[in-house]
This record gives C-alpha cells, sequence and structure tokens, in this order.
C-alpha cells in the first residue's frame, strides 16, 4: 500500500512539472532587440527603450553659448561664432546604467576638430550626458519632457551635460553577456541577452533548407552568472510533420562559458512535406531573469522519413560499394597469388602434365 501511495505521488509530482514547464513554454515571450540603438539596460539589468525619443531636443540658454541636446542624435552649441559640433550618436556609441548619482549615461563622439586636433583618440569634440529619471533636484522642468539642468564646460573639446528626462517604464529584466550562435564565437540568434532580428519570431526567409537535417547551436556567458542557465525547452509547430531530437552539452548540465561554450543539437528530418516552414520554438529559462526565446524555421519541400530518407540510402548504398570493391580486390589478388603458384609447380615438374 505505502509503494502504491509513493507510486502515485511520483506520478503527480511528473505531472505538475509537466504543466509548469508547459505553461512556461507557452507564457514565455522572446526580448527582442530594440528596432533603433538607442536603448539601455539599467543597473537591475531591465531593458529601457528610448526608440521614441530620437531626435528630441533639449535646450540650455547659457551666457556664453547656448546648447541643444538631440536625444540620440548629437549635441552642439550655438553662439556668435555659429554651430559647433560636440559629438553626433552612433550605433558604436555609449549608452549605459550609471553607479552614480544619475540613471543613465550618453557619450557622443566625432564632433567638430577644430582647435581639437591633437587629442590622443582623435575623436575630435566630445560630449557627455548624464541622464536623471525625474527632475533637476528640487526644480522640477517646465513641460512634461524634461529639461537639462546643468552644463559643464571641461575643456575646449568637452562637454558634459545633465539631463532630467521622464524615463521610461523598465521592460523585461535581460540575461546580460548571453549569446547564442551557429558558430562558437559568434552571436547570429542571441547577443547580450537578446533575440536578434530573424529569429525573434517566424521567419520564412531565415529558414533553414529541407536539406540541413542538423544545427548545432552554441552558447556563451558570463562564467560567474553561468549556473543560472537551465536546460533547452524546445516546442514545434505543427506537433506531427517534423521530427526533432535534440542533444549537447546543455542538455547535460554543462554551463556557458565564454571559453567554454555548451552546445545544442538538433537533428531534425521531414516526415511530411509543407508549403509553409515548420516552427522551432526555442526557450532558455535563466533564474531570476526574463528567459531567453527564439524561434527557428526549417522548409520541407520534401519527405526525408525518420531518419533523413534518401541521404541515409546514398550512405548505406556507399558502405555496400567499399565492401564490395575491397572484396573483389581480394578475390583478384588471392586468384592472381594462386594462379602464379600453380604455373611455378608446372615448370620445374613438367612429369606432373602427364
Amino acid at each position: 500500500m505505502l509503494i502504491l501511495r509513493k507510486c502515485s505521488s511520483s506520478r503527480e509530482h511528473s505531472f505538475i512539472l509537466f504543466l509548469f514547464i508547459s505553461a512556461f513554454v507557452i507564457g514565455a515571450q522572446s526580448v527582442p532587440v530594440p528596432d533603433s540603438n538607442c536603448y539601455a539596460l539599467d543597473n537591475s539589468s531591465r531593458l529601457v527603450d528610448f526608440s521614441s525619443w530620437i531626435g528630441h531636443p533639449f535646450e540650455y540658454d547659457g551666457k556664453e553659448f547656448d546648447l541643444v541636446v538631440r536625444f540620440c542624435k548629437d549635441v552642439e552649441t550655438r553662439g556668435q561664432a555659429g554651430y559647433v559640433d560636440f559629438g553626433r550618436f552612433d550605433p558604436l556609441s555609449y549608452f549605459v546604467s550609471s553607479s552614480g548619482n544619475f540613471d543613465f549615461v550618453q557619450g557622443f563622439y566625432h564632433g567638430d576638430l577644430s582647435n581639437c586636433e591633437q587629442s590622443y583618440d582623435k575623436l575630435g569634440r566630445t560630449a557627455q550626458v548624464n541622464i536623471v529619471c525625474g527632475n533637476c533636484g528640487a526644480e522640477r522642468c517646465k513641460g512634461g519632457l524634461g529639461c537639462i539642468c546643468s552644463v559643464t564646460q571641461d575643456s575646449t573639446c568637452r562637454v558634459t551635460v545633465e539631463l532630467a528626462i521622464p524615463c521610461e517604464k523598465p521592460g523585461p529584466r535581460v540575461f546580460k553577456g548571453f549569446t547564442v550562435g551557429l558558430h562558437p564565437r559568434s552571436w547570429e540568434v542571441i547577443y547580450n541577452g537578446m533575440t536578434q532580428f530573424g529569429f525573434d519570431k517566424p521567419r520564412r526567409e531565415f529558414s533553414f533548407k529541407t536539406e540541413q537535417t542538423h544545427l548545432t547551436l552554441y552558447m556563451t556567458g558570463i562564467a560567474s552568472l553561468s549556473t543560472l542557465v537551465g536546460k533547452p525547452i524546445i516546442k514545434v509547430f505543427p506537433e506531427n510533420g517534423l521530427d526533432v531530437k535534440i542533444a549537447g552539452s546543455s542538455l547535460t548540465g554543462n554551463h556557458p562559458t565564454t571559453l567554454s561554450p555548451s552546445t545544442l543539437v538538433l537533428d531534425w528530418n521531414c516526415e511530411k512535406s509543407r508549403r509553409t516552414p515548420y516552427e522551432v520554438n526555442v526557450t532558455i529559462p535563466v533564474d531570476g531573469y526574463d528567459p531567453v526565446q527564439f524561434f527557428l524555421t526549417k522548409l520541407c519541400e520534401y519527405n526525408q522519413g525518420n531518419e533523413g530518407g534518401s541521404a541515409k540510402g546514398w550512405a548505406i548504398f556507399g558502405v555496400f560499394s567499399c565492401v564490395f570493391l575491397v572484396a573483389s580486390m581480394l578475390f583478384c589478388c588471392g586468384g592472381f597469388i594462386y594462379k602464379t603458384r600453380v604455373e611455378r609447380v608446372v615448370i620445374f615438374n613438367p612429369f606432373l602434365i602427364l
């Protein structure tokens, strides 16, 4: 009786675990990289997207010069001498969270070179914008889109700006430093914890071909946080028609690091042809963070069977051909040796002919 209760309890536990994993996979959503480069991760690794702020001007009236910050665009001063460019914001610019009295820091580089040609980094005039989510201390900004609190000219070639704005609501918590790629040192699928374009949702133009029956994905991450990464979970849609088997070190407890990537190997074969690609949803749970999720699509233009169809047939044909070739060579060599020995015996003993 006790054994039956233990079995029943074990089954209930497994069923509850199955329901939990299923709900986790269905309810999980990918964290796609924003459409623009105007975003940052706050101190808690949550994504804050400022794409709607791109180009918004913030003006500051100073005694010596006026300054304008065009959000995620550029910084320039305006005076009697005209406009002076203090840097531009580009895809490689600096936009990170701050550990001091500010929430974010933006960097603007490659401004006007006039009288700044001797800088060691050849970046011309530069600007640093320290962003505060809220107001300028006790003072409130006029209007609802923020204002410049102060401007400090550190040198002829550099200014520091304090900007107060009502920051966007933080989004999902991103697992920074995590990558997934088709090579141990690439990140086509996931970069810095965010799903890249082409894998954020099913896209036919990014589908893998029918004849590609094997796919290996490589995962890397920060070594000190690698133990937070769980085992990948896959979901195929539609459920029937594409046979998918997974393997790799990521399923055996090998945690991904930069020096030692873990792998996820997919063996997928088309059991049923289909006009539209099959969708494979891969979810990687991360303890304390939003899960990493991406989509793989597979074209099935013809049936391959359970083990690769025609590819397996050709492999078997090749093996049998090799065996037949080796056997033929051995038979020919044996016959030649036998014939040579018989002829020698006849030559040295001609009476054997009688």
